[in-house]
């Protein structure tokens, strides 16, 4: 999850999914409820611990934490250039992703199938998105944490790139740069509403109508490739806060368009990659098989 969420436009949350933990994710933040507080009270802290399932938070934050250390340098490097390679591995990861999770649809009705188109809309629609120049009022700043948050545990939408959509990326950036605390502290605030109150909305919504919303779920992997298409044309740029020119709008061109407008579109390389993605996934899913018969 960390390794994607370096990543922008690729999301930690398609990673839960396909790795059998997206459920225990979403249960174990929804426990973060009454009960927790009056353990806390009580100082129980070892019913605290089991309640809030500590040890696979603890397990997975660290893991998030140690790939985000450990792999944004190379994601940086591998981003500015080797792009081709890297978005094609993730297009067939997140292809292939999409492929298994709709295997988890026990009933293909018509309800389903238009659940699955509306979540491919959905996430064709803001990953196509054009940045936009909003309000710096602690509201909006609030409001931009809940959505974000929201994005991050949603298969196919990352986070980042919503708060990139909602003109509030280098204004987060530059606040935790500067120690903004007031700002940081309303934003981590509409974080910690956004998660609590969404996690327990896309659980509920998985055990009363679970195949609608996986089949949702797997529309927004599908209409997240949009977004990390290989071969794009940058339209536009910005600075960021590194002073840096980095891509703000592209649009997505076939490879013939590619070596007439910007170079070579390595294609063989690509579908090498593609396939590495798939192989991953599918490598992925069998040892998920294997630890389930184990236990």
């Amino acid at each position: 999850m960390g390794g994607a969420d370096v990543v922008p436009g690729v999301s930690g949350g398609t990673i839960a999914f396909i790795t059998g933990i997206y459920e225990e994710l979403l249960n174990s933040i929804k426990s973060f409820d009454k009960k927790a507080i009056q353990l806390l009270v009580k100082r129980k802290f070892g019913e605290l611990w089991q309640h809030i399932n500590g040890t696979f938070l603890i397990t997975l934050l660290s893991g998030i934490l140690f790939s985000i250390l450990s792999l944004a340098k190379l994601i940086h490097y591998l981003l500015n250039n080797q792009p081709i390679q890297l978005w094609s591995f993730f297009f067939g990861l997140i292809i292939i992703s999409a492929l298994l999770v709709s295997r988890e649809i026990k009933q293909w009705k018509i309800q389903v199938i238009i659940s699955g188109i509306l979540g491919i809309l959905i996430a064709y629609f803001i990953t196509g998105a054009t940045p936009s120049t909003t309000p710096d009022n602690y509201l909006f700043i609030f409001i931009s944490g809940a959505i974000a948050i929201c994005a991050m545990i949603l298969p196919g939408i990352s986070g980042s790139f919503i708060l990139l959509i909602m003109g509030k990326y280098e204004f987060i950036i530059e606040s935790v740069k500067d120690l903004n605390i007031l700002v940081i502290v309303i934003f981590g605030i509409g974080c910690v509403v956004g998660l609590l109150s969404f996690s327990r909305l896309v659980s509920w919504l998985l055990s009363k109508y679970h195949d609608l919303t996986v089949a949702l779920l797997a529309g927004f992997m599908i209409g997240s490739l949009n977004k990390i298409w290989p071969w794009k044309e940058t339209l536009s740029t910005r600075l960021n806060s590194k002073a840096e020119i980095v891509p703000l709008f592209q649009q997505n061109i076939w490879p013939t368009e590619y070596m007439e407008k910007v170079g070579e579109p390595l294609v063989l390389q690509a579908l090498l990659y593609f396939g590495i993605g798939i192989l991953m996934i599918i490598g992925i899913e069998k040892i998920a098989q294997f630890t389930r018969q184990t236990h």
